[in-house]
């Protein structure tokens, strides 16, 4: 259970970030039957300042299936955790690797970066054929025996010595074999994600506070953008805020003012936010 959760906070985030919030989650949901019987405000609050919140949503929804279908039990091969939300082949793979012992091999955004270094690997792994020849690698070096250590060393190995920049090579134990150390071209190696253009959205934020001091919030929907999380209540930009309020949220504006413009990125677009304080009326 810890190994699966920490695997899928890992994703996209880094390990000293990740700690104080793996601490946090497993003191509130310290077994899967306490996860899965969690609402989502709960575990999404656990979750707030980790982003990727679809991962928190997963993780509790397979928290439910094992706990509703499977007994508890945690199933015990990487093929049938690839069928629950959230758990692609990599993670499936490090969770039965690390906790169980089984042989399965893996390719976390480390994995990569050292397989793609030690045979000049070319290209994005993200593009297929990059990726073909990563698992293939992947694969031909996992071990039968003490798969957990050579699966650890390998995620360490690329998280601390082979890193994204200045990987200190003088201290790898790979050095002597790797192709790309020997050509002197350790930055070419994983191939750059090919750049685009993020378009760039705008919305207004409304600051909603009553003579209490209480702020109005607005729970987002199940799917897209910050799905499921409460959020101040959008308007595109143009529409007059005190008119909204006034029309659209039957509520009696006393005064309101722009706040400072500030810009979220997503992976995809960015979202210029331009926030209005909004105080009303004790009428």
């Amino acid at each position: 259970y810890r190994v699966w959760v920490s695997e899928i906070m890992l994703q996209q985030t880094q390990v000293k970030t990740v700690i104080p919030y793996f601490d946090n989650f497993i003191a509130a949901f310290p077994t899967i039957k306490r996860l899965a019987a969690a609402s989502e405000d709960e575990v999404l609050h656990r979750w707030t300042g980790l982003g990727y919140y679809s991962r928190a949503r997963n993780l509790h929804k397979t928290a439910k299936i094992i706990d509703a279908d499977m007994a508890g039990h945690f199933p015990d091969t990487a093929e049938a955790l690839e069928q629950l939300p959230g758990i692609g082949r990599s993670t499936a793979a490090a969770i039965v690797a690390i906790s169980m012992g089984v042989r399965a091999a893996i390719l976390d955004g480390n994995v990569k970066r050292v397989l793609a270094r030690y045979h000049a690997i070319g290209g994005w792994p993200g593009q297929s054929a990059t990726l073909k020849a990563l698992w293939q690698e992947a694969e031909r070096y996992t071990p039968s025996a003490r798969v957990e250590d050579y699966t650890q060393a390998m995620m360490d190995l690329g998280a601390t010595l082979c890193s994204r920049t200045k990987p200190a090579c003088e201290r790898c134990p790979l050095q002597s074999s790797c192709l790309a150390f020997a050509q002197g071209t350790q930055g070419d190696y994983p191939g750059k994600k090919p750049k685009k253009t993020m378009p760039v959205k705008n919305t207004q934020m409304l600051v909603i506070e009553n003579p209490d001091g209480e702020l109005l919030l607005k729970k987002r929907p199940a799917s897209g953008i910050w799905a499921g999380l409460w959020i101040f209540p959008q308007l595109e930009i143009g529409r007059d805020p005190a008119e909204f309020c006034r029309q659209e949220l039957q509520l009696l504006v006393e005064t309101h003012q722009a706040l400072d413009n500030f810009r979220h990125t997503f992976s995809h677009y960015h979202l210029h936010i331009n926030p209005v304080l909004i105080q009303l009326s004790k009428r």
